[in-house]
């Protein structure tokens, strides 16, 4: 008998991240799957040869998948890989590369990150040229790839058509394009598309795939598109320390998301809550929603000590502290009824002010 026991209320919702969800039932289920007897270590086991299988069923048969811990490993490690010490990333100032890794793009790969303001989250060509010059000149960082979001930390998305004419750019150029795409499976079912459009049709080169936001324990995989745009990757993996030992619980995780649908369901799940949060809030007076919402992610602008008081009720986190904008997240496991305590709740601070 486990002498664990639990320490939270399950019935608590928050609105802060879809990281804070717990681990989709199916999930867990295929992770009792793959336990019991012994499986060849880092990568070596059944399960990790057989996600190769699957991910090329989405992104096409070029495509080679790296299971990794987290998000930020898998960007790293997927940007070093496409990178010579030389050279350098493109990126929107908001991009999660530049704002919420902690520097280790740069203190763990050694990158330099060109950043570029955007008013929406998102590239074009156009705010790519912004950076991408200098080519040839010993005294510049040299642009080598571009790296967007999908969907971006604003909530917008990149439609097939926008990536595709970045993509075209970004190969002009001689460089290459890099996706982060830890909530990719939220802005395919946004656009209803398939992941592959978005990613190898659109021409896109390495991709961030993101688990643990769409319903996993722990997990994300670089998913090599073109394996001429990266070196290296089997070492760089090991040395920035993503290498799994036991990596079939990772790999099989993957393969309960997108062997079926679940992947699906989960998005749509989280996205159709935001909207139904979104529709909500903007009926509350005083409240204002100040992005449009695409995806599972709501903006919003309210009186500050209504938002303080609220987050002892509900976690959220606050996005501009100089406006007083903040963002509010649901996740695969976010109801109906959840959504609705949050409007409540937030309708009644609004009214006791």
């Amino acid at each position: 008998m486990t002498q664990a026991r639990r320490h939270h209320d399950p019935a608590v919702k928050g609105f802060a991240s879809d990281n804070y969800a717990g681990v989709h039932p199916e999930v867990l289920e295929a992770l009792a799957l793959a336990n019991g007897g012994h499986q060849v270590a880092y990568g070596e086991d059944a399960y990790t040869a057989h996600l190769q299988e699957v991910f090329r069923r989405h992104f096409g048969e070029r495509a080679e998948a790296w299971p990794v811990f987290n998000g930020t490993g898998a960007n790293v490690v997927g940007l070093r890989a496409m990178t010579a010490p030389w050279e350098a990333v493109v990126c929107a100032e908001t991009a999660h590369v530049n704002t919420d890794e902690g520097g280790a793009p740069e203190r763990t790969a050694g990158l330099k990150l060109l950043t570029v303001p955007t008013p929406d989250g998102k590239l074009t060509p156009a705010l790519i040229d912004r950076q991408a010059w200098g080519f040839g000149d010993e005294h510049r960082a040299q642009p080598r790839v571009v790296s967007i979001s999908q969907s971006t930390e604003l909530g917008t998305l990149y439609t097939p058509e926008e990536i595709a004419a970045v993509a075209v750019h970004c190969h002009d150029l001689g460089m290459l394009l890099h996706l982060d795409g830890a909530r990719l499976t939220n802005a395919a079912a946004a656009l209803d598309v398939p992941l592959r459009a978005l990613t190898t049709d659109a021409g896109v080169d390495v991709l961030s795939f993101g688990g643990t936001k769409a319903g996993l324990m722990f997990g994300e995989v670089v998913v090599v598109l073109d394996p001429a745009a990266v070196r290296g990757l089997v070492y760089l993996r090991k040395t920035a320390m993503q290498l799994a030992s036991k990596m079939r619980f990772v790999s099989v995780q993957f393969e309960a998301l997108l062997a079926g649908d679940l992947w699906l369901r989960n998005a749509r799940n989280a996205n159709a809550m935001a909207a139904r949060l979104a529709a909500a809030v903007r009926e509350v007076p005083g409240v204002t929603v100040t992005r449009e919402v695409r995806a599972n992610a709501v903006f919003a602008v309210l009186p500050r000590d209504v938002a303080d008081r609220l987050r002892k009720r509900f976690r959220f986190y606050t996005w501009d502290e100089s406006t007083g904008e903040v963002r509010w997240m649901t996740a695969f496991d976010t109801t109906e009824a959840d959504v609705d305590a949050f409007a409540a709740a937030l309708a009644e601070e609004m009214a006791q002010r």
